[in-house]
């Protein structure tokens, strides 16, 4: 950013990426993604799923991609933002059941623009709107490969993830798990000849609880599998669990006997369930007030705005031709409303205008989102 100018991209990323909420708080405490034995389990089955990935994403490209590695280590945010570019693409995948946590893919800028270009067929493509959203897509099926070969290794078949939000943005605003995370390190080839870099960010807790539900300890997801089995089970089918007793030592210290509606009589030394009360969230509008505070942050941003008087389309030939004199006959008629940009986006109409032998421009109208949305993707 040469002239000090935010692009829409990082203002958006600043609006979500920074609580107001949270600032003056004591920092949270630091995580930890597990020792030695549940990186080597974590390595072990990305490493087992790259060749899935290269035949996912061969076919959706068209190319012979091909993944290798990965390399999985403990990080904090200041061991890879050394390793990232100044810019890049986040792509936000959260696992929200099964093993939920942080999850995230970082490409390098040039690394999305080439994924992006092959997907859409086109040269020289540009991140907007319409790449965020195949970036996003070719996550969603990075991430749903691997939700299929953990649902088959871990017998857990709540996995599932959020719909992939991709940003292209300053790595120093990439939202990123607190404390110590892993990360995986992939090398990618997309057929051009060169060899690019992709990395993949576990959450703590989420890295933890596949990894010790790979190795066969109780990690969070395995919680959630006895936890559901337990509450199929009809209690009151059970038999008396009282005579459980008479089998030895070696079964293990006597049940209780249940009662007729399979209630436990008495708990003994297992303590007493405790419950309590639902806490609502709150109704009040709460997020208009962090959001009033995120914006203030960049309030004195310079955007670039453009007046846009029309357009055309042109064969090459028809534009070498072109000379002094030459008349281009534009897509808007004599006394339509001219278009208002603001970093290339339609924000408003208006009219020409000239003040002091300067032109200008009158707005006559804003234009709704759903019209900005026609307009990015058209």
């Amino acid at each position: 950013m040469s002239d000090g100018a935010l692009s829409q991209d990082e203002i958006d990323a600043l609006l979500a990426g920074v609580d107001s909420s949270s600032m003056g708080s004591p920092p949270a405490p630091a995580a930890s993604a597990g020792g030695e034995e549940d990186r080597k389990a974590l390595q072990a089955f990305l490493a087992g799923t790259v060749d899935a990935q290269s035949s996912n994403l061969s076919m959706m490209t068209g190319k012979d991609v091909a993944f290798r590695g990965p390399n999985v280590v403990p990080m904090t945010r200041e061991d890879i933002l050394q390793q990232l570019p100044d810019m890049v693409t986040a792509v936000k995948a959260d696992f929200n059941s099964g093993f939920p946590g942080e999850h995230s893919f970082l490409f390098a800028e040039d690394t999305a623009r080439a994924i992006a270009a092959l997907m859409n067929k086109e040269e020289n493509i540009q991140l907007d709107e319409m790449a965020m959203s195949v970036l996003g897509e070719v996550v969603s099926q990075l991430v749903g490969s691997q939700i299929t070969a953990l649902s088959d290794k871990t017998a857990n078949k709540s996995i599932a993830s959020v719909s992939p939000e991709a940003a292209n943005v300053p790595k120093a605003v990439v939202a990123l798990p607190g404390g110590t995370f892993m990360c995986a390190t992939y090398q990618l080839t997309l057929g051009d000849g060169r060899s690019h870099q992709l990395w993949e960010v576990y959450g703590a807790q989420p890295a933890a609880d596949i990894s010790q539900a790979l190795i066969g300890r109780s990690g969070g997801g395995a919680r959630a599998a006895a936890g559901t089995a337990f509450a199929g089970m009809d209690m009151g089918a059970m038999p008396n669990l009282g005579a459980m007793g008479s089998l030895g030592p070696s079964a293990g210290p006597a049940m209780p006997a249940m009662g007729a509606m399979g209630a436990p009589v008495n708990m003994g030394g297992m303590g007493q369930s405790s419950v309590q009360s639902v806490q609502f969230p709150s109704l009040m509008p709460g997020a208009a007030v962090q959001e009033q505070g995120n914006i203030g942050l960049i309030m004195d941003v310079f955007m670039e705005m453009t007046v846009e008087l029309g357009r055309t389309r042109k064969l090459i030939k028809e534009i070498l031709g072109m000379g002094e004199g030459t008349i281009i006959e534009l897509d808007k008629l004599a006394g339509e409303p001219v278009d208002i940009l603001v970093n290339h986006k339609l924000i408003a109409k208006g009219e020409v205008v000239v003040i002091d032998e300067n032109f200008g421009v009158r707005v006559t109208e804003i234009v709704s989102p759903m019209e900005r949305m026609t307009d990015s993707l058209g």
